[in-house]
């Protein structure tokens, strides 16, 4: 593992006043996370299987995006109460019961049993399509608080696919201009937490930074060096699996002992902030070996 405790010279530059936040266009973000899924597959050597079956289940999740039925927005009220109080205007505690997500997943788990999946898969994906309401209840309550017991990871796969599309389906309805910045590490949309970070390439945002969050897919500014756990600026080091070039580092925090990991976009346009952490899967095998904790959410990866 390659460490590093030198700056960061791509932190230099960028605008003077980066978006708070951008908002997912749900077909788009699945379409191209496809695409990814399945390049990524193809050079992928034992974690090939796996990217392909994932390649598949993003592109179910864009198909469902673009067919299923709108959702009502989130109420105007609402919008603005969250606004004043510093909150995010989607209430996710409220998810768990609703209506319109069941339906979400109703739908999700009845099309996933088309797809080519390995036996265990199989065998998740039918307990969670067996399961009572109570069950299901937990399971969205777990992905809705970002949080997937080891032990149960394979069914969590496949509601945390389903609550991505729904989630960011709702994002969609909302204006950007609305949000607010919450806090360090937290969604201004959902309220959720990241997957990864990214240095961002694209003109007008080069080398600013934003994070992506697990389930909406909003993407929202942060400030460079600084952990997403705690907020804290002191003791920030990077490392990889590579060298000081790799496109995908752990940043780590010496005060919560907790990382995440940032993508550097600015150097490989293509980077997808959840399919490449599922390729980058190496990166977290090493950091087992430490005694720093994973910071993002990601349900792709959880488990491993």
């Amino acid at each position: 593992m390659n460490n590093s405790l030198q700056p960061d010279p791509t932190v230099i530059g960028g605008v003077p006043k980066a978006p708070l936040a951008f908002l997912p266009d749900p077909v788009a973000v699945f379409e191209k996370r496809a695409g990814r899924f399945a390049f990524l597959a193809d050079h992928g050597g034992n974690l090939a299987p796996y990217l392909r079956f994932l390649g598949d289940l993003t592109a179910l999740q864009a198909r469902l995006a673009r067919d299923l039925p709108a959702l009502a927005p989130v109420p105007a009220d609402r919008i603005r109460i969250a606004r004043e109080s510093r909150m995010p205007p989607i209430d996710r505690a409220a998810l768990a019961t609703d209506e319109g997500m069941h339906a979400t997943l109703d739908r999700f788990l009845a099309e996933a049993a088309a797809l080519d999946m390995p036996e265990p898969a199989r065998l998740a994906l039918s307990a969670v399509t067996a399961a009572g309401i109570a069950d299901r209840h937990w399971l969205l309550d777990n992905i809705l608080s970002d949080r997937i017991p080891e032990d149960s990871a394979a069914p969590h796969l496949f509601v945390g696919a389903a609550v991505q599309v729904h989630l960011a389906r709702l994002a969609a309805t909302l204006d950007a201009a609305s949000l607010v910045k919450i806090r360090t590490g937290t969604c201004p949309t959902c309220g959720g937490r990241p997957a990864t970070s990214s240095v961002m390439g694209a003109t007008g945002i080069e080398s600013t930074r934003y994070a992506t969050c697990g389930c909406c897919a909003t993407q929202w500014n942060e400030v460079r060096v600084v952990c997403l756990c705690c907020g804290s600026n002191a003791a920030i080091s990077y490392r990889s699996a590579e060298t000081d070039e790799a496109t995908v580092k752990a940043e780590v925090c010496g005060d919560c002992n907790s990382w995440v990991k940032i993508l550097y976009q600015v150097k490989n346009a293509s980077l997808d902030p959840i399919a490449d952490d599922v390729f980058s899967l190496g990166l977290d095998m090493l950091m087992k070996d430490t005694d720093f904790r994973r910071g993002g959410f990601n349900p792709f990866i959880a488990g491993y």
